[in-house]
């Protein structure tokens, strides 16, 4: 397209790429239907034909192949002769007024519309103010400098179309006024008019609140009903139609501002709220869910009740598969442990992130750390957001796919819509005695779920389960004794007191007693002298209570291990049932008791010796262990004579250099009393005669 001597032309080539054919053209030309402006010849010369001669069926195949000539030309002469201003229309782009309660851009045409108005004035300053320099160095008077301008206006107008008045006093004062306002006093009074409005902003607020009221509840005819009565009675323009009404409540910007009132917050949060668009995990273990549901089965309890329990799950989110589960009636932090802990040990890996919702039982995990050290990252989900899981679309299919299967599916969600998601009641009760018991439910629940782990993933067409084991993630940590320990041993809230009865600790209502051994079934005494007494924090592991773990707490707050403990030993109080073991167990710990006593009072009676305090050195009789014997009490004083007899001799005399010397200096004429006085065996004088 090109004008050729005044005349808008189009070329041979944009006829013939798909508006006309070369011999149609031809033929056209040959009749005088189109008119040949330049013949084609010569390299860079191609024919040319009048757009004016074209006939409208050939113009409508034109434009809409490559667009209005006539306008794209007048565009380019714009562009080529007309500096268009840039700040012009970034500003009539972003411009937006108000219309019927809510705020809206401009159309494109205005937008078109308003920059070439714009960029034709500040081309008329542009020349008015280079005609008043002109004219001020002419000494020529500035009379009639707005004609001049009014002039120029008029020929931009031919050119480009811009639509300023064409008065000279109306264009002055637009021109005042742009200088005054700036670009918004091109923008026409008429773009965003409320006289326009059906509605009105004060009886619009007055629809919305009728339509949020809950005492009474309106339905849409009623809302119109009494609308019209407020309307009235405060001289308002009535809505005729209950079209006309519905329309408008149902609009964009106004529906926000009721729907909450009548369908619930979390239904107006799930209807407006922005959603995320996520990637599922590639890579199994990089994403776990975990999540409580009901059960989705019926069972008959031992009182022969229909009742339904809930089920706590472990997911993968790469595969889907469900790696750990518990059963129970509520879904509390034990469930969760429980599901974690069959997790782990089905994976043998730790994953990479946790993700659970805020219920009560994962607040105490996460206040006792235990989740952090199940995962290398966990975090809630925000509060009810279900769609925020894929644990919540996996249960769901579940419950479609693989339970719905049996006859006492209890059916999905009570808000489900369509029939074959509903539980058939009547059949019910007809086979109530026929209801799984608890066991068989279990069971029956295992078995759905291998079904669901062997089945087929949606997006790659292979079993979950397959996915999950032929699966890597080497960002994950894999799972050792000691980690298992770490993570799924638990810890008693307060330290415990081991008495002269061991430790004994509660878990779940059930009291358990441990005593720590030195060898199998011979309790430490030793360690017991040191530590009865003394206030230990326990681990133990809820699935095998046949050990515990006693640690110390330091000031600081942090665990010292010092034994591990097993189960007290029993022993039957008839002696009809007792047994050989019980028989030699009681006579191995009245020995050893008796030998704690004696130890007791051998190193209280000797620091008595040490430090003066015996009773013995004050004239007096230490009393005897009652109950231990006379021969029992001879071993004491022995023992006590033997560690304390030291106490009764010379210090010096245990002084090597000094004891040496005395020997030296003495002769054997006082051997015999000085043996008896040193307390040392006499010598042989016979014998030590021979030697010498």
């Amino acid at each position: 397209m090109e004008y050729y001597n005044n005349i808008l032309c189009v070329s041979f080539a944009d006829l013939t790429a798909g508006v006309i054919s070369r011999n149609t053209l031809r033929s056209n030309i040959t009749r005088k239907n189109i008119e040949c402006v330049r013949r084609g010849g010569g390299e860079g010369c191609e024919a040319l034909y009048s757009w004016a001669s074209i006939p409208e069926k050939y113009k409508r195949a034109f434009v809409e192949k490559y667009g209005d000539p006539v306008e794209k030309m007048k565009q380019a002469q714009i562009q080529k002769t007309l500096r268009l201003d840039g700040k012009a229309r970034e500003f009539y782009e972003a411009y937006t007024y108000e219309k019927d309660g809510a705020r809206q851009h401009l159309t494109g045409k205005l937008i078109e519309e308003y920059t070439v108005n714009a960029s034709v004035i500040r081309t008329l300053l542009r020349r008015m103010a280079e005609c008043k320099a002109a004219r001020a160095s002419l000494g020529i008077g500035m009379g009639g400098v707005w004609d001049v301008v009014a002039a120029s206006c008029e020929k931009l107008r031919e050119t480009y179309g811009h639509t300023l008045p064409a008065n000279t006093a109306r264009l002055k004062a637009k021109i005042k006024a742009f200088k005054e306002e700036g670009y918004a006093a091109l923008v026409s009074g008429k773009v965003g008019n409320t006289n326009t409005l059906k509605i009105t902003e004060e009886f619009g607020r007055m629809l919305i609140a009728l339509k949020r009221s809950r005492v009474p509840v309106y339905t849409d005819s009623q809302l119109l009903e009494r609308a019209n009565e407020i309307a009235g009675e405060r001289g308002w323009k009535p809505i005729r139609s209950l079209s006309g009404l519905k329309r408008w409540l149902n609009s964009p910007e106004v529906q926000p501002l009721w729907y909450d009132a009548a369908h619930g917050e979390q239904e107006a949060r799930q209807r407006f709220n922005r959603k995320h668009r996520t990637a599922l995990p590639t890579r199994r273990d990089s994403l776990w869910y975990g999540d409580g549901t009901k059960l989705n089965l019926y069972y008959r309890d031992e009182d022969g009740k229909v009742r339904t329990t809930c089920v706590y799950e472990v997911m993968d989110a790469a595969t889907e598969v469900l790696l750990g589960y518990h059963i129970s009636d509520t879904e509390d932090y034990l469930a969760q442990y429980h599901a974690l802990r069959m997790a782990i040990q089905t994976s043998r890996h730790k994953p990479y992130e946790l993700v659970t919702d805020n219920q009560g039982g994962h607040k105490k995990h996460a206040a006792s750390g235990f989740l952090g050290k199940v995962a290398t990252m966990h975090r809630p989900t925000m509060p009810y957001n279900g769609e925020s899981k894929t644990i919540e679309s996996v249960f769901g299919r579940v419950q479609a796919q693989v339970l719905h299967k049996d006859w006492r599916f209890t059916g999905q969600n009570v808000g489900t819509v369509k029939r074959g998601s509903r539980p058939n009641v009547e059949f019910l009760a007809a086979n109530k005695d026929a209801l799984y018991t608890l066991d068989e439910l279990k069971d029956a629940y295992a078995a759905a779920r291998k079904e669901w782990n062997e089945g087929l993933h949606p997006s790659t067409g292979q079993r979950r389960i397959d996915m999950y084991e032929a699966g890597v993630n080497e960002d994950t940590q894999e799972v050792t004794t000691y980690d298992m320990v770490d993570m799924f041993w638990m810890f008693t809230e307060k330290a415990v007191t081991f008495t002269d009865q061991g430790v004994t600790i509660t878990v779940k209502g059930k009291k358990y007693s441990y005593e720590v051994y030195s060898a199998p079934g011979e309790p430490d005494h030793d360690w017991r002298r040191r530590n009865t007494y003394r206030r230990f924090v326990v681990a133990y592991d809820p699935y095998d209570m046949t050990s515990v773990r006693l640690y110390r707490q330091e000031a600081d707050g942090s665990l010292r291990f010092e034994r591990t403990a097993e189960p007290y030993f029993v022993i039957r109080r008839a002696k009809q049932d007792q047994t050989a073991a019980d028989h030699q167990f009681i006579r191995q710990e009245q020995e050893a008791n008796l030998r704690d006593r004696i130890d007791r009072q051998v190193a209280a009676r000797e620091i008595e010796h040490e430090n003066g305090t015996a009773p013995e050195q004050h004239g007096l009789n230490a009393p005897q262990i009652k109950g231990a014997g006379k021969r029992a009490n001879e071993e004491i004083e022995r023992q006590v004579e033997r560690r304390v007899a030291k106490y009764g001799m010379s210090a010096a005399d245990f002084e090597l250099g000094v004891h040496t010397k005395r020997i030296s200096m003495d002769d054997w004429l006082n051997a015999k009393e000085n043996s008896a006085e040193l307390a040392i065996p006499q010598a042989n004088l016979k014998k030590t005669a021979g030697k010498l």
